[in-house]
């Protein structure tokens, strides 16, 4: 339990935008170990519990990691029944980590639903926007969990009602961003496609385009624009040696399917962010470029398998495959 806690307060405190994460997904299986897995009794979820309990009574844990924990475990005390303990907690993380929590909790919670708690995960993050209304995070967070479910007209009504508000760039780039995956998945390819668009401004790097540039390929495959032409404008001489450059360069032509699949199972950095899952999905985004629906179908099915639940390849390829 402690491996699995001390893997994510490991991130960086300042990194929060959901695209750039997006290609650090687990192995495929989803859950999120003795936290998420609905199948653990409730004698061991006490004992996770109680290993959480011993964690935050250290006094040598930094701000960042301490609201984590407690983001923790005001799930896991949701989980249990105990509601207003799970309060105490996210009040706790508001003092500890007062300009930060919010992103702590939007950054885990979605996360830790994927064992199959939704309706615990969503009680928490209701437990925290009564801390802070309308709080952007929180309800791109909450998007996630129902789009886990395959609730993304829910997830759309609460990405649009973040825009609506006062946001930061990093606010509005982050819910334009996650909105263009419920568009995408509710078939508003056009409108997807305007949102991954809008979710580039404000990004200078290469590497941190390049996630909204290949999902706005997607949607302009689906929309049945000249989604190639784009992305290799965009992308121009850029290095794309380092994973997931090489899906881009697949996607342009560049690189024949198998030795995608070969980098996607051999180098370092794919293995470590199971780059078999988009390099699956992306692979039956070019089929369906290519009007070949049985590959398009057997890459698809691929990537459902391959790609936890939490992970927005898995919503985009389970929601393609009801519309071949």
């Amino acid at each position: 339990m402690t491996a699995s806690t001390e893997a994510v307060a490991q991130r960086n405190a300042n990194d929060w935008d959901p695209s750039a994460r997006e290609f650090d997904q687990r192995p495929a299986g989803g859950g999120s170990g003795l936290f998420g897995s609905p199948g653990v009794p409730s004698n061991a979820r006490n004992d996770t519990l109680d290993a959480l309990d011993k964690i935050l009574s250290s006094s040598k844990l930094s701000a960042f990691d301490r609201s984590l924990y407690l983001g923790i475990r005001a799930y896991q005390l949701s989980r249990l029944g105990r509601e207003a303990d799970s309060r105490k907690d996210i009040d706790e993380m508001g003092k500890v980590l007062p300009k930060g929590w919010q992103m702590v909790l939007s950054s885990t919670v979605p996360e830790l639903a994927g064992g199959g708690d939704r309706a615990a995960a969503l009680r928490t993050l209701d437990h925290a926007l009564l801390r802070k209304p309308g709080d952007p995070w929180l309800a791109i967070a909450q998007a996630q969990v129902y789009m886990q479910i395959a609730d993304f007209q829910r997830a759309l009504a609460l990405l649009d009602g973040a825009l609506a508000g006062p946001t930061t760039e990093a606010d509005r780039r982050a819910a334009l961003f996650v909105r263009g995956h419920a568009n995408f998945d509710l078939g508003r390819y056009a409108e997807a496609v305007d949102d991954f668009d809008a979710s580039l401004e404000g990004r200078t790097t290469a590497k941190a385009r390049l996630s909204p540039l290949l999902w706005r390929y997607a949607a302009q495959v689906r929309a049945r624009r000249d989604a190639r032409a784009g992305l290799a404008r965009d992308l121009g001489k850029e290095d794309l040696g380092e994973w997931p450059g090489p899906i881009a360069r697949f996607l342009l032509g560049r690189l024949p399917a198998g030795e995608l699949e070969v980098a996607a199972e051999t180098d370092d950095a794919a293995k470590r962010a199971n780059g078999k899952c988009p390099s699956a999905f992306f692979m039956g985004i070019d089929a369906i470029r290519r009007g070949d629906k049985q590959r398009a179908r057997e890459q698809l099915q691929l990537a459902q398998a391959r790609c936890p639940t939490v992970s927005e390849f898995n919503w985009a390829a389970a929601s393609e495959l009801k519309r071949l």
